[in-house]
């Protein structure tokens, strides 16, 4: 049974930061690439981060690049993002999935986590 956890999330000011961990199960996670996804309040799921399998290559949304910053555990079965430099915009629920393909958004299992939420506020 595919599962994903995350944590990590919470309320800070601007400019602050955070790091999200997502620890899977029920799947190879060596197998496919890695994902986070965004979602903010009223919007649809964005992909806001991507990393390949081997940990080699990593693609980025265009309104996080330079700031957050994917990382993959194949041993631990772990994904995190380090976000740096947060925006009130950068504010939503933050879930992982796997992935087929480095480029593109498609998650690889219908099941998702609880996700873990992120406010930024002054």
């Amino acid at each position: 049974q595919v599962q994903f956890a995350e944590s990590g999330g919470g309320s800070v000011q601007p400019g602050g930061s955070l790091r999200l961990t997502c620890i899977c199960t029920g799947f190879t996670f060596s197998g496919y690439s890695m994902k986070w996804y965004r979602q903010a309040p009223g919007k649809e799921r964005e992909m806001v981060a991507s990393i390949a399998v081997a940990g080699g290559e990593t693609k980025y949304a265009d309104s996080v690049a330079g700031r957050f910053t994917i990382s993959r555990d194949n041993a631990n079965y772990a994904v995190t993002l380090q976000m740096n430099q947060l925006k009130p915009e950068d504010t939503g629920v933050y879930f992982c999935n796997a992935g087929y393909w480095l480029e593109t958004p498609v998650a690889a299992f219908a099941s998702w986590g609880q996700g873990t939420q992120v406010t930024v506020s002054a």
